[in-house]
């Protein structure tokens, strides 16, 4: 399987590459950033892109996908609701547009959250812009969409949160995650299991097309 990953310098882009390059059912990780992901690999191809609204430059590195996986993304803290829609619904758009055109036989898996409101008509901000960035995936020509909907996730193998509050909050949360393993396993999943689920999301497809954290950790 070839992979096109975004947001792989984040903490979930920094698990779904681990996984990837340590799977041997995927052939060919291809990451599209800003920056340099900082890892080298065989199997990884990394291109460097500054316009994320605009992809047409660079859509001859794009073609022969087998799946994407879409992990870009930020927190809507202190944004305006304009501002949050372009980075997570007009960015995200941009990309799987072009990549719904040049591979339709794609499965694309984007990283949304628990809570994503697919009515788009709720009170809170960041869940109307996650649920119309979600139904406008759906409606795209892939092969077949999955919206992943992780609530907590516990970073595993030194990966860490470039938010400063994230990072506070999973140094305070960390103690606690060997009792939530234990008596509640799905109330939160990890980067190590996320990562596995949207590759075998990308292999063999899943039972649903939106996966809650129950459903992330049993893909």
């Amino acid at each position: 399987m070839k992979v096109v990953l975004f947001g792989a310098t984040g903490m979930i882009g920094q698990g779904v590459l681990r996984e990837c390059l340590l799977d041997p059912q995927v052939t060919e990780v291809l990451v599209i950033g800003r920056g340099p992901s900082g890892q080298a690999h065989p199997k990884l191809r990394e291109v460097l892109h500054q316009d994320f609204m605009d992809f047409s430059a660079i859509e001859g590195e794009l073609s022969g996908l087998d799946a994407g996986f879409f992990c870009l993304g930020v927190t809507s803290a202190g944004l305006t609701e304009e501002a949050y829609q372009r980075i997570t619904h007009d960015m995200t758009l941009a990309a799987a547009q072009t990549l719904s055109k040049l591979n339709p036989g794609m499965t694309f898996a984007y990283i949304s959250g628990a809570g994503a409101d697919s009515s788009e008509q709720g009170r809170i901000m960041w869940a109307r812009v996650k649920g119309k960035t979600e139904n406008a995936l759906l409606r795209l020509p892939f092969k077949a969409v999955y919206l992943f909907r992780p609530g907590a996730i516990q970073p595993l193998h030194g990966i860490t949160s470039r938010t400063k509050l994230y990072r506070i909050l999973y140094l305070l949360m960390s103690p606690f995650f060997p009792l939530l393993k234990r008596f509640a396993p799905d109330s939160f999943t990890t980067t190590e299991q996320l990562g596995r689920a949207m590759i075998n999301a990308g292999l063999n497809g899943a039972p649903k097309t939106v996966l809650e954290t129950a459903d992330i950790n049993r893909l």
